[in-house]
């Protein structure tokens, strides 16, 4: 089989290695229109549920991804000047870049062709029986069917930015600070011995309330640095990942895709679905994305049913971790709901805020009847029974809000 990747991130790089393991003759290019070394931003966060899965499937790859990652036990809030911590959230980060020089290198010591700067445009795709797009939440090949895939992009409503800085953090780090705007917050997250990730949200009021909307790059990082003193310790706030690169504000682009393949073209990763940041599920889920593809593929002798049961089993695994996503970032929406709680009872229900039940309740009931259910099993029996009730009943109005 003739196999053309379009887009080198992680989950055509780790299609391409199960692929070569599983068949060494098919003949594997992956297109990616950047650079080698360059790429966009900055640590990516796993959990240990991933190096298993990776393990079972290239241990080689998993070893040297896992090598290359650092690892945190703790999870830690500061607001309004207190300090509260959670231990036990174990999780791991690493960075973007070093995970695609990993994944990268395996492909081609396996006999997969590399082509850096290489664009692959909706016009001029490559003769390949397989074209896999890959090429992100913006994809070219998916954009030229979009109605043929069904695409449907939803923006969120708060405004977020993807910073580094030099500060090396060894828990997970949350600070929710108030200004004469509203709040502002960060989520910070080491990924290796020099660098952190720092992702900074807040509504679009205090955003522009701010002067965030029309600062330029420098003057926008030093009122963040302002703002975020307590836990950056005097590190800057760094905007360019790489090179003649500048940190944008966005708005997150929630994508979904009625089907999933056209002919000999399929989708995977971001240009199949995305979920939100706050769950900290993109790589992981882009790497699911490629050993199912690759699974289907070994198991089905014919094409279009191999990419009709590849797109089964990932809508029917999406399923519960977009439902989390969605749920994550409408608390982050609706922060003004929980930041007024005790701190400790604040970090408790962002902890929480998966559960399908905690929109419907009053937050201090339901850190209450939380920490009840801990103890009776009659609780834990109806929160597991009532949530998904009320969170169906959401969603079934929010599409019909939608039409």
């Amino acid at each position: 089989m003739k196999i053309a990747c379009v887009g080198g991130g992680p989950a055509n790089l780790y299609f391409s290695i199960l692929m070569k393991r599983q068949d060494p003759s098919c003949d594997i290019t992956v297109h990616e229109r950047n650079p080698a070394g360059s790429t966009y931003g900055w640590g990516v966060t796993y959990w240990a549920e991933l190096l298993d899965t990776l393990r079972a499937h290239d241990p080689e790859s998993a070893a040297a991804v896992a090598a290359h990652s650092v690892r945190w036990s703790d999870g830690v809030a500061h607001v309004r000047g207190s300090r509260t911590v959670h231990h036990g959230d174990e999780g791991f980060g690493i960075g973007r870049r070093r995970m695609l020089d990993l994944l990268a290198g395996r492909a081609e010591s396996l006999g997969v062709r590399l082509e850096f700067e290489h664009e692959v445009t909706a016009d001029r795709v490559p003769d390949a029986d397989l074209v896999v797009a890959g090429d992100g939440v913006h994809s070219a090949l998916r954009e030229r069917h979009a109605d043929h895939f069904g695409t449907d992009v939803r923006l969120g409503r708060n405004r977020y930015i993807w910073l580094g800085t030099t500060q090396v953090f060894d828990t997970f780090t949350f600070s929710f600070q108030e200004t004469g705007h509203g709040w502002i917050w960060c989520y910070a997250y080491g990924f290796s011995g020099e660098q952190s990730t720092c992702v900074v949200e807040c509504s679009p009021e205090t955003w522009t309330g701010l002067g965030l909307d029309h600062a330029n790059e420098a003057d926008a990082l030093a009122l963040l640095e302002k703002l975020f003193a307590g836990i950056l310790d005097g590190h800057p706030l760094i905007g360019r990942a790489q090179p003649g690169g500048a940190a944008q504000w966005l708005n997150f682009r929630t994508l979904t895709n009625r089907t999933w393949s056209r002919g000999n073209l399929v989708l995977i990763g971001d240009a199949a679905h995305t979920t939100h940041y706050s769950i900290g599920a993109g790589t992981t889920l882009a790497l699911e994305d490629a050993i199912s593809l690759a699974g289907a593929l070994r198991d089905r002798a014919e094409l279009r049913p191999a990419l009709a049961r590849y797109e089964q089993q990932r809508k029917a695994g999406l399923l519960r971790q977009q439902g989390a996503a969605r749920l994550s970032a409408q608390w982050y929406e609706n922060l003004p709901r929980y930041i007024h709680l005790p701190p400790r009872q604040m970090f408790a229900l962002l902890g929480q805020r998966h559960s399908p039940l905690l929109p419907y309740v009053p937050p201090q009931l339901y850190y209450r009847l939380d920490r009840a259910a801990g103890q009776l099993e009659v609780l834990r029996r109806l929160k597991r029974w009532l949530g998904p009730r009320l969170a169906r009943r959401a969603q079934t109005r929010a599409l019909a809000a939608g039409k």
